[in-house]
């Protein structure tokens, strides 16, 4: 089981201290964020949260997965590994 968390279905005003904040209750968090736009940074209702151990991920998800928070019923899974970026064109490497 990995420590990090997909958290979906977030409300769009919630935090990020917000969201860490609600995970300590089953475990340590390390980290919290939401996911914002680029161009509005608004909350696009999402975001991931890592917890210290596994066990606590895992009681998490069993916890939280399906509950109401704020308002909305959030899912919670763990987070899938992030693909590998492939270099951009036009960045310092292209200028040979």
């Amino acid at each position: 089981m990995g420590k990090r968390l997909y958290v979906g279905n977030l409300s769009y005003r919630m935090s990020a201290e917000e969201l860490g904040e609600v995970f300590s209750q089953v475990g340590p968090v390390t980290n919290a964020a939401i996911i914002t736009d680029r161009e509005t940074g608004r909350s696009k209702g999402f975001g991931f949260v890592e917890m210290e151990e596994d066990e606590d991920a895992a009681a998490a998800i069993t916890q939280f997965n399906g509950t109401q928070v704020d308002g909305r019923t959030i899912k919670v899974a763990e987070a899938n590994p992030r693909p590998p970026r492939s270099p951009r064109p036009g960045g310092m490497r292209d200028r040979e």
